[in-house]
């Protein structure tokens, strides 16, 4: 065990935000904290990290371990670099290889016992170095800062001037290359789906253990291995990943739902018994009757389960039917001065049809968004919308909100036929309930402005919904209620997400934005892990696949290919086997050069002679350096 919350108990006033909340981590466990929006989970972080004061309980880590913080919002403003910013975590090891080059430098300059001491430190700081992974840090922080989606390019841009988001991607970088025991706040946000996917491998193979706040229900299920649920106080533990604490927690409200009836039914019966008992009015059956008072009385009550806020309906319908033909793309471009997003790309959207547009950060995603919305032009290329189309738009910067409005008026305003009670369920699935209705638009968050925008939008009876990351900043019960929504919804729906579970649920199709091109899979996201690779090869060899349709785009295959083509394929992968023989052969060759080096260190006529002790560490160096290389090269040709 390395950390354990004991009887943890926070209040801001009169708000509970724990009750007596007990759970611990164990060695290497991956744990994720989950509730609703508001619900305590960023103050639980910070209490176990002592940035907050508990009103009572104890929070213990184990002798020796570390914890490290990733909070939701990040401020830097240290002048550094990117990469020099996430150099700072490894200081320790930087510091290390200082020492060591020093001591190199003074060994010809000693003799006898300074020698001999001296030797005994470098031995021991080389090998203390060499565990640390001292001689592959430069290429760890390089394989991180790709990981988390920062381009080569980007490593020198100054940290002060980057966004939110890449500002949190920087600190996970940091926070990731000290590695210590983890405490995460919503780690998946800013990050595109190869970024979730390289962190979700990264924690799998982490050492520490980990304790993840997160609404990503897809990461959830292959990262975890323990839930711990806070809701109205309480903080409760399911072992399993998210699907097994949804079905064990569903399971155990459905048994406290039929406890609670029948204990409902036995009160009714026992208070009919005692009415009719009374009404014998004999001082015996009277007397019976107190009896069973009593009993009742002394009868612990079971609250009745808070009803699941899932069975909250949204209907989501247009007021009129379009065409089928909703949307017409044909040879669209659009580039900056310093990127090229996408070229010549072609496609179709039918009606009724659910369409998801991934890729990595930066691909075009949202410009797409923002050029068939007529917010951005496009440089070339046209679009079409079809006959009695009539488009709802969702953007992340909600450009469609009335600051000066409270939130009450902005729906009431644009809806004036809807009565109160009507704004007020809607808003109330949207997570704004009681006062929090007359809240300022002004006055939100960044997320909160997001749950009103896309409230609105429910309320549109628009046939043609373009949704620019809808599910972000909603917890897993509002997402909930939008797929349910989008499911029943009869109209077409076009948006980018990052929300792997999200797009499972609701997508139809998905348009993956790769290598400036669209590619085009008739399926949800896990017929697009499956096909992946077969569609991704098969478009980038013939770059105008684009503008086929979608029927005949969904299963390409190397039967289609031409035999030039396959004669080509054969030969690049037998060019690929070599090199990977010609790769393992080098490996080994220094590897078993490396072990000779440290047998020769340990020899007495060896370690004595400074000269050639120093020519030995400059090899085994070099070799270090060469041989994290060749490992880098040989995981890419074995991919």
């Amino acid at each position: 065990m390395i950390l354990a919350c004991h009887k943890i108990n926070k209040s801001f006033g009169d708000h509970v935000i724990i009750r007596d909340g007990s759970f611990h981590i164990e060695d290497h466990e991956k744990a994720a904290l989950i509730g609703p929006n508001g619900a305590g989970k960023s103050t639980l972080l910070k209490v176990i990290m002592g940035e907050l004061p508990s009103d009572g309980g104890d929070v213990v880590l184990t002798k020796g371990k570390t914890c490290g913080y990733l909070a939701q919002h990040q401020e830097m403003q240290s002048g550094n670099t990117i990469y020099e910013e996430v150099k700072l975590a490894k200081a320790d090891i930087i510091a290390m290889e200082q020492q060591i080059r020093s001591i190199e430098q003074e060994l010809d300059s000693l003799s006898g016992d300074a020698l001999s001491s001296r030797l005994e430190t470098y031995t021991r700081l080389t090998a203390a170095f060499e565990r640390d992974n001292g001689y592959a840090y430069e290429s760890e922080i390089t394989g991180v800062l790709k990981g988390l989606g920062f381009q080569e390019e980007e490593f020198s841009k100054k940290v002060d001037t980057l966004s939110g988001g890449q500002k949190t991607r920087v600190s996970l970088g940091k926070l990731l290359l000290t590695n210590p025991d983890i405490l995460l706040d919503e780690p998946t946000n800013h990050l595109d789906l190869n970024s979730i996917a390289w962190l979700e491998n990264y924690l799998l193979n982490y050492h520490g253990a980990v304790l993840i706040v997160s609404h990503d229900r897809y990461f959830l299920n292959r990262v975890v291995t323990k839930v711990i649920e806070i809701e109205q106080g309480e903080l409760t533990c399911y072992l399993g990943n998210y699907s097994d604490y949804a079905a064990k927690k569903q399971q155990l409200r459905e048994a406290r739902l039929k406890e609670y009836l029948n204990q409902q039914q036995e009160i009714r019966h026992q208070e009919a018994v005692i009415e009719k008992l009374r009404s014998f009015n004999r001082e015996k059956s009277i007397r019976r009757a107190e009896s069973r008072v009593k009993m009742l009385d002394k009868m612990e009550r079971i609250e009745k389960p808070v009803e699941m806020d899932t069975e909250i309906h949204l209907t989501l319908e247009p007021a009129i039917i379009s065409g089928n033909d909703v949307l017409t793309v044909e040879h669209l471009s659009k580039s900056f001065p310093s990127q090229n997003l996408f070229t010549d790309v072609s496609f179709e959207i039918r009606r009724g049809e659910h369409v998801a547009v991934i890729g990595d950060n930066g691909t075009g995603k949202t410009t797409l968004l923002k050029i068939l919305n007529q917010v951005v032009p496009a440089d070339s290329g046209s679009f079409t919308l079809g006959t009695n189309v009539q488009i709802g738009y969702y953007d992340q910067e909600h450009h469609v909100l009335h600051m000066e409005k409270t939130i009450f008026e902005e729906i009431s305003d644009a809806y004036p036929s809807l009565s109160n009670t009507k704004i007020r369920n809607v808003l109330a699935a949207f997570l704004f309930t009681g006062d929090d209705v007359f809240k300022l638009i002004g006055d939100l968050s960044g997320g909160e402005r997001g749950r009103v925008s896309l409230a609105k939008l429910m309320l549109s009876e628009a046939n043609f919904l373009i949704l620019d990351e809808p599910t972000n900043h909603l917890d897993i019960v509002s997402k909930e209620i939008l797929e349910k929504a989008l499911n029943d919804y009869t109209g077409t729906v076009l948006y980018v997400s990052h929300d792997r579970y999200f797009i499972n649920q609701t997508a139809t199709r998905i348009l993956d934005l790769v290598n400036q091109t669209f590619v085009n899979y008739i399926g949800n996201y896990d017929y697009y892990l499956e096909k992946k690779e077969e569609l991704t090869n098969a478009y980038s060899s013939t770059p105008d696949v684009s503008s086929a349709p979608a029927a005949t785009a969904a299963e390409p295959s190397a039967s289609k290919l031409d035999w030039k083509e396959q004669k080509e394929e054969k030969a690049r992968e037998r060019k690929r086997q070599n090199e990977l023989k010609k790769t393992e052969e080098r490996i080994t060759a220094l590897e078993e050069r490396d072990q000779e080096i440290d047998e020769l260190m340990t020899q007495e006529e060896v370690f004595t002679n400074s000269v050639r002790c120093q020519e030995l560490a400059v090899e085994k160096a070099g070799i270090a350096e060469e041989l994290e290389e060749l490992y880098l090269k040989w995981e890419e040709l074995a991919e």
